[in-house]
């Protein structure tokens, strides 16, 4: 497999393919996953304006955002592992139950150094089952001294038909930070959170699973996760799609950002530790049984 991984790292895409039109697509730029194809349906919402230059984030799929959430006085937003060149440390391999995966992996760089000058390393192991797609992540600090924080979250972004008739579940009970209001707390006291105008929400101490209905094909998706205690909900509605250059302006309909992830408490990383996460992302076939997510973690 040596081989085959150094040539599919000197190419921008990196593709795992089940076979019946199931695929996922990893652009080598932030590790990207780009597309997530079930039985050839698109699940992810890509931005028809999305750059992909090399350069900036890419408008959708789902980017990984480490080691800072949103604005950084030391460089760019959402951190520097989306808009950096990631390594494939293992070419896309089928497994003997039929399902494929592939490792990629991001270690400090001159780049990362010159914004965050801490030696780290992260392994990202991505499986792509018949309906499910799961993500494995791993940070560790290989330092001997110095110990480092960060935030870290997977900005999923899920296509749907209509964004208005979406429900979430889990939220219930749960504070949430509301930065379209000035970062004032709240507690979500609906059984169903549903969006109908600019949303931008860090939901604290969540549950492990959410489901998400009215998804592609009017689907549900389930989305099961560990160590990630936060659950960040996002759509930029007319008035902010209109400020992004690499959005439409009347894409906000069909895209909805329900992101798992280590946000208001940031994760504190002692010298030769590791720390774990994971998530599941699973299309619901009426029938199917809750916990068939917990295999395989």
């Amino acid at each position: 497999m040596a081989t085959t991984a150094a040539a599919m790292a000197a190419t921008s895409v990196v593709v795992l393919d089940r076979g019946n039109n199931t695929t996922c697509t990893i652009n080598m730029h932030g590790a990207t996953v780009v597309s997530w194809r079930v039985n050839n349906q698109e699940q992810l919402f890509v931005s028809k304006l999305a750059s992909f230059d090399g350069k900036k984030a890419i408008r959708g799929g789902i980017p990984f955002v480490f080691p800072q959430f949103g604005a950084w006085s030391f460089g760019p937003q959402h951190g520097f592992a989306r808009i950096t060149r990631w390594h494939l440390e293992r070419a896309p391999d089928r497994l003997h139950n039929g399902d494929v995966e592939a490792m990629f992996s991001l270690m400090d760089n001159e780049f990362t150094r010159s914004i965050w000058n801490y030696q780290f390393r992260i392994t990202y192991r991505l499986i792509l089952r018949e309906k499910e797609l799961h993500f494995h992540i791993g940070v560790y600090n290989p330092s001997k001294e110095l110990s480092f924080t960060f935030n870290m979250l997977l900005h999923t972004y899920l296509k749907v038909p209509d964004v208005r008739r979406c429900q979430i579940t889990g939220l219930q009970g749960c504070h949430f930070i509301d930065k379209t209001r000035e970062n004032a707390l709240y507690q979500e006291g609906r059984e169903v959170v549903t969006v109908n105008e600019w949303t931008d929400r860090i939901y604290q101490h969540t549950p492990q699973e959410h489901v998400i209905t009215n998804v592609v094909s009017g689907r549900k998706m389930r989305l099961h996760k560990y160590n990630f205690p936060d659950t960040v909900i996002w759509n930029p509605w007319i008035d902010r799609s209109r400020e992004m250059s690499d959005f439409g302006d009347d894409e906000f309909p069909n895209m909805l950002c329900v992101e798992a992830g280590n946000v208001t408490s940031p994760v504190i990383l002692l010298p030769g530790t590791a720390f774990e996460a994971s998530q599941i992302l699973q299309i619901i076939i009426e029938g199917n049984v809750s916990r068939k997510t917990k295999r395989n973690r």
